[in-house]
């Protein structure tokens, strides 16, 4: 990431490629060179710092990280060759990574080989060594060009400044920008501003403008994450309160996570994040979909490199638990930032410590057990700064910042898509009540393949009609209806290329309150008048008709389920005489469902007698008609789901 402003700062660098300062508190080069407290500095003169009195040593490694960390990798190259000529064995093992690392983002691949070999020989338990050693290969592979994604500069919304981290909320591309340096005059540091603006289907830019003047400061403002209903941002800005930064020992104004809350249509006061610290940075925040989980990057102590990515719980009272470490093998000694969580839970992030093509690269991770690292490989990553990542829910299309050659400014922010979906299906339909077939707003319809990944989202409007887009491949795909109160309704449906428009699916929703579990019985769920029977007789009174064909319809709607039908008498008669009774109600019960088209594997019937009486009304003892006839009934008991 390269900012190439008149100052030549680096402050604005803090936010874009966090933190470069060592944990290695062993390592006193590491932990008090140049890198971090420079981001408050100009990039000196050769000249200007021997009229310091610092020796070539400590000015070679003063404009060697200096350049390195702007991403200006050709001059690096130049200051750390001068170095380790002169010191190669009594530096730190890490000028001879960073020496690789920018060879290799100029393309001089076999010397960055093999001065990452050298670091290798030294520093053979560095994860960055080990995974040099396990695939020394590696370039051809990324270097190939994927048919898997297209990328175009977003020419409308790119500036001559730094343009970098964007977000979505709802239909709002938010980015952050070095664009108002012109504009600043009380300032003489550049700093970054939050924007927003629109994106078209076709990539047309809608205006450009200040996303937010409450949050806007002369403080730099980046990187932001919103909750799925859009009220809830949290973002990156210096330590800063009352209208001034808040600087360390060392002049450093370290960085924060701040949240703010959108309140009759504007953003709340930023709260500081109580993980945050005044000795270290905490920046690039990227939330779950549930809101649950909010994921960083941060130098804090106890890390494993420059910066790594942290996990905090968030707390259904917006408190937060305590940020845990992701480990090994998503952190390494090198820097991990920029972290991104998809809709499904894929971890995509920038690092310049696992095997890239130079500088930062894009990685992503399932965050299962294994926690695997796949880089993204070309073109979304060159020999550049590539960062920044985020995608859309089906993680089809998204938007990253890179410093590539052929940009507009200093970091541009770039569109994606893949291309390896030929084509797309279009499917209309409508989610509707199950029982009374009434459409139902509101309710988020998703489909998934076959290996159960997310490929499309949508949500019905207030007709309950809905339309979705998924790749048109030939087979299976679910597509899933939710809403609160409801339980889930599934479609399943087999797709081929040749019918792009489906038209005409339904998605049934059962209320929660109606849904039948094994042992429930129908009476009390679809709110049935009792089956009553009259004394001494098994045939159906019409007053039942009605409910046994409620019955009836809720069997045809559900062909998965099975009935059993239990039908009951009174204790007056012989205790034989009531038994052969209630069989023949439960017969007579099940003819009449059987007659209405449900197939007769589906239900069956059972008489009970009087052996399952509701009250007291046994042999000899004396109730009212109103109390016997309670017992006269038959009920309907799912015993298959």
């Amino acid at each position: 990431m390269k900012l190439q402003l008149t100052y030549k700062l680096s402050l604005v660098l803090v936010l874009i490629s966090c933190i470069c300062n060592s944990q290695d508190k062993k390592d006193k080069e590491r932990v008090d060179n140049f890198d971090h407290y420079a981001y408050m500095e100009p990039i000196d003169n050769y000249k200007a710092l021997l009229e310091e009195g610092l020796d070539e040593t400590s000015i070679y490694k003063k404009l060697g990280n200096a350049n390195y960390h702007n991403a200006n990798y050709d001059v690096a190259t130049y200051w750390y060759e001068k170095l380790l000529l002169r010191n190669e064995v009594s530096v730190s093992p890490d000028y001879l990574y960073r020496y690789a690392l920018a060879l290799k983002s100029i393309k001089r691949y076999d010397e960055s080989n093999e001065w990452m070999t050298k670091f290798k020989r030294i520093k053979s338990s560095d994860s960055r060594a080990k995974l040099f050693s396990d695939n020394d290969e590696y370039l051809k592979r990324l270097q190939a060009p994927s048919n898997s994604y297209t990328v175009e500069p977003l020419e409308a919304l790119n500036s001559e400044e730094s343009d970098f981290a964007p977000s979505l909320r709802g239909d709002l591309l938010i980015f952050s920008t070095a664009r108002d340096l012109e504009m600043q005059e009380y300032n003489p540091l550049p700093y970054l501003n939050l924007y927003q603006t629109t994106v078209e289907d076709n990539n047309t830019v809608g205006t450009v403008a200040p996303f937010s003047s409450s949050l806007n400061t002369k403080a730099n403002e980046s990187s932001t994450s919103f909750s799925s209903d859009g009220k809830t941002m949290y973002f990156t800005r210096n330590n800063f309160s009352k209208k001034s930064f808040k600087r360390d020992k060392k002049g450093v104004s370290r960085l924060k996570i701040y949240r703010s809350q959108f309140i009759n249509g504007s953003w709340s006061e930023a709260e500081d994040l109580p993980f945050n610290g005044t000795k270290y940075s905490v920046a690039h925040p990227t939330l779950s979909a549930d809101g649950k989980q909010l994921y960083f990057a941060s130098d804090m102590p106890g890390g494993m490199g420059a910066s790594d990515i942290y996990v905090v719980e968030v707390k259904e009272d917006g408190s937060f638990g305590e940020p845990k470490n992701l480990g090994k093998p998503i952190n390494t000694e090198g820097k991990e930032t920029f972290p991104f969580i998809s809709k499904n839970g894929t971890l995509y992030f920038s690092s310049d410590g696992h095997q890239g093509l130079g500088g930062l690269d894009v990685f992503k991770s399932q965050l299962d057990e294994n926690k695997e690292v796949e880089n993204l490989g070309s073109p979304i990553n060159s020999p550049y700064d590539d960062f920044s990542l985020i995608l859309n829910d089906e993680e089809i299309a998204g938007y990253f910042a890179s410093n590539r050659k052929g940009g507009k400014g200093s970091d541009d922010i770039y569109y994606l898509q893949r291309s390896d979906i030929e084509c797309l299906i279009t499917i209309d339909g409508t989610a509707n009540d199950k029982d009374t077939d009434q459409p139902l707003a509101d309710t988020v319809i998703e489909a998934f393949d076959s290996d159960g990944r997310k490929i499309g989202e949508t949500a019905s409007n207030s007709s309950g009609a809905y339309s979705l887009e998924i790749p048109c491949q030939e087979k299976q795909y679910q597509i899933t209806g939710k809403k609160e109160g409801y339980e889930e309704g599934n479609l399943f449906m087999l797709t081929t290329s040749d019918n792009k428009h489906i038209e005409g699916t339904k998605i049934e929703l059962e209320e929660s309150s109606k849904v039948a579990g094994l042992g429930s019985d129908l009476v009390k769920i679809l709110e049935l008048s009792p089956i009553y029977f009259d004394l001494n007789s098994s045939y159906l009174r019409q007053d039942a008709i009605a409910d046994l064909d409620k019955v009836v319809d809720y069997m045809n709607r559900r062909p998965d389920i099975k009935i059993a039908v239990g039908s009951h008498t009174d204790s007056r008669e012989s205790d034989d005489y009531n038994m052969w009774l209630s069989k023949r109600r439960a017969k007579r019960t099940v003819d009449y469902i059987i007659s209405k088209g449900v197939n007769a594997s589906r239900i069956s019937g059972e008489g009970y007698g009087e052996t399952q009486l509701l009250n007291k009304c046994s042999n000899g003892v004396k109730c009212p008609e109103s109390e016997h006839q309670l017992n006269r009934r038959s009920e309907f008991i799912v015993i298959q789901k």
